[in-house]
């Protein structure tokens, strides 16, 4: 079992269906001062519970600054049985990049 790469664009079409759980590993005060609409910030404090709140089969995006960081997660996440795990490419620089006015704050 191992994640996938999602784009942008595909994340944007599939938020408004709400079947997406966006899971944002930047640190607090980055996420804090903006971030994809409806996203959580997920971090080794609270790893153990958003596990244990979600399905193993919730798709999960997972977000970082540039798309790296995130694949390292949604690797770990699929490692614990999570199917439908995803990494965003480009990370929330390219989600504020190609849409601004989607960032939540």
């Amino acid at each position: 079992m191992s994640f996938k790469h999602i784009s942008v664009a595909e994340v944007r079409n599939r938020l408004d269906s709400g079947e997406l759980v966006i899971a944002d590993i930047r640190d607090a005060d980055s996420f804090a001062s903006g971030r994809i609409p409806g996203a959580e910030n997920l971090s080794n404090a609270n790893l153990a519970q958003f596990m244990q709140d979600k399905e193993f089969d919730d798709a999960i995006v997972v977000v970082c600054y540039h798309g790296i960081s995130s694949q390292g997660a949604a690797n770990y996440l699929s490692e614990q049985g999570f199917e439908n795990v995803f990494s965003m490419d480009g990370g929330f620089t390219q989600w504020a990049s190609e849409c601004a006015d989607c960032v939540e704050r």
